[in-house]
């Protein structure tokens, strides 16, 4: 199984919940690592996925020890199941984390990128910069003029605070036909995206069709 038939349609007939589940984290592990911005959380499928670590991990300590050959073949099933869900689960959080380090101070300024945010990543993103602002000052920063401490500092029209690159060319794959044109802000180029279609473009061109659904990252 390669990722193209990991990123298969999602919801088609006849897919049991888990192989539902395991392909929309997989689309949301290969988008938020492509994407150069912070994507929003998805909290339904990250509850529907904790929750079934946890249930698999309690059946795998529940049947250790079990002599029974068949019930011994059915953990290791288990076992292979819930590895692929937590590695998932584990890059998935890490590359987020990876951002919030970077961007911090321009997610928790910002409203819509603060709403991107789950309840623990808000908690650490403001941890993090609370520590990061109080070894700056501690270093160095308390050692210049009060005008030059600030972080967030945006004199002479040039901002401090760092931001993703929304022009980054991402590969994007059209999940249905999208309609209208996709126009390449600050040229004359536009055109249009079929399903199956695959572009390099740049990230601000087609976000709002992957954060709806009709495209994907890949």
């Amino acid at each position: 199984m390669d990722i193209d038939d990991i990123l298969a349609e999602v919801g088609g007939d006849g897919s049991p919940p888990e192989t539902r589940d395991l392909q929309e984290l997989t689309r949301a592990w290969v988008t938020e690592r492509s994407a150069p911005e912070l994507l929003p959380w998805p909290p339904d499928l990250m509850e529907r996925v904790l929750g079934r670590i946890h249930q698999q991990i309690e059946v795998v300590e529940e049947q250790v020890g079990n002599v029974d050959p068949k019930t011994n073949f059915r953990l290791i099933i288990i076992q292979t199941e819930l590895e692929r869900f937590k590695f998932l689960v584990r890059s998935f959080l890490r590359t987020r984390m990876a951002k919030i380090d970077k961007y911090a101070l321009y997610i928790l300024s910002n409203p819509t990128q603060t709403g991107r945010l789950s309840a623990s990543e808000l908690q650490y993103a403001n941890s993090h910069q609370s520590l990061l602002e109080l070894h700056y000052r501690s270093s160095f920063l308390s050692q210049f003029p009060t005008s030059l401490q600030r972080l967030d500092d945006t004199a002479g029209g040039i901002s401090m605070i760092e931001q993703p690159d929304t022009d980054t060319a991402v590969f994007v794959r059209a999940l249905r036909d999208i309609e209208e044109p996709i126009v390449i802000e600050g040229t004359d180029t536009d055109f249009e995206m079929r399903r199956g279609d695959v572009y390099v473009v740049r990230w601000s061109a087609v976000r709002e069709h992957v954060m709806s659904g009709d495209a994907e990252l890949i």
